[in-house]
């Protein structure tokens, strides 16, 4: 069983589509692997598989093993007598998606609820991960088959240790959150446990001024977080520096005086002493962005809550 080397899975939900699942599965994946956890990526929106383009690996392929697939490595481990001198290391972090097996990215995927189904089930049991700490599984919009599909094969095949629960993300604006509202309520009826809530565009970072503007508002998620009763584990603003990264491979840069968050951005203290200056990887660069210490937070507080299910 391709699950038995794994020792937590979390599930990246939203009952709405274009709230940046991707994005934020990319950045946790990422903020975890940096923390020194092995970590896997499953991209089960088959209709909308972006996972690969966010790590920049979407001409990659995946190979073929007896049995099952091997999953795209996005980068090794690297132990920390080779990170500089720092003492920090990271953990590998390995991709699986759709897209690896479209002939064209741009190919549409038109399949009926059970051959989703399916493809479902066979991503669970015939991808060869190996030891992971953490199984990140980013969903499509909704509460469809491929949720229906998702959470029973888990529940089949995971034990509950494994099984650690659910990230919901949601955007600040009524209409978002009152979709959002529908996922959560999804997770209490299959069982999965909401590990927190993530607000996601809750601001925008001007890339020219040092400024940080709630263009959508703030604190929806909060309050609904609230309502549930389920911890919100923070709120993440637009920053087009992250995404010159996805798309140009640049490391962020920011104006003098840039605060995000109450973190100075000129000088960037959790970035420091992670990997080689040499190191011009995506997860290096990524240290550099606003958005990393908010996620270094964020994910604090999710290994926590996987350590500590009854909490």
């Amino acid at each position: 069983m391709s699950l038995h080397d794994i020792k937590r899975i979390l599930l990246v939900l939203s009952g709405k589509g274009g709230v940046g699942k991707s994005s934020i599965t990319t950045q946790l994946a990422l903020t975890l692997s940096l923390q020194g956890h092995r970590v896997g990526v499953l991209d089960v929106d088959l209709t909308g598989p972006s996972i690969p383009r966010f790590f920049g690996i979407e001409n990659a392929k995946i190979r073929q093993a007896p049995g099952g697939w091997i999953p795209v490595t996005v980068h090794e481990n690297q132990d920390a007598s080779s990170a500089d001198g720092s003492g920090k290391s990271r953990g590998a972090l390995y991709c699986m998606s759709l897209g690896f097996l479209l002939a064209d990215r741009g190919d549409a995927v038109v399949w009926r609820g059970p051959k989703k189904t399916a493809m479902v089930r066979q991503f669970l049991t015939d991808v060869f991960w190996g030891d992971l700490d953490y199984l990140l599984i980013d969903t499509p919009p909704g509460t469809s088959d491929e949720h229906i599909s998702l959470v029973e094969t888990l529940l089949k095949s995971a034990t509950p240790e494994q099984l650690a629960g659910a990230v919901v993300v949601t955007t600040p604006q009524a209409i978002s959150i009152s979709d959002v509202k529908k996922e959560i309520n999804f997770c209490a009826k299959t069982g999965v446990r909401v590990l927190g809530v993530i607000e996601n565009m809750a601001g925008f970072v001007c890339p020219n001024c040092s400024e940080c503007t709630n263009v959508f508002s703030k604190g929806g998620g909060e309050v609904m977080a609230t309502e549930f009763n389920v911890p919100f584990l923070g709120s993440v603003p637009i920053d087009p520096m992250f995404i010159r990264l996805i798309e140009e491979g640049q490391t962020p840069v920011y104006p003098e005086g840039t605060i995000i968050q109450g973190q100075n951005m000129d000088s960037n203290p959790a970035a420091n002493g992670h990997l080689s200056t040499a190191d011009d990887s995506l997860a290096q660069k990524y240290t550099k962005c606003s958005l990393f210490p908010i996620f270094t937070q964020m994910t604090g507080q999710l290994v926590s809550a996987t350590l500590n299910p009854h909490t």
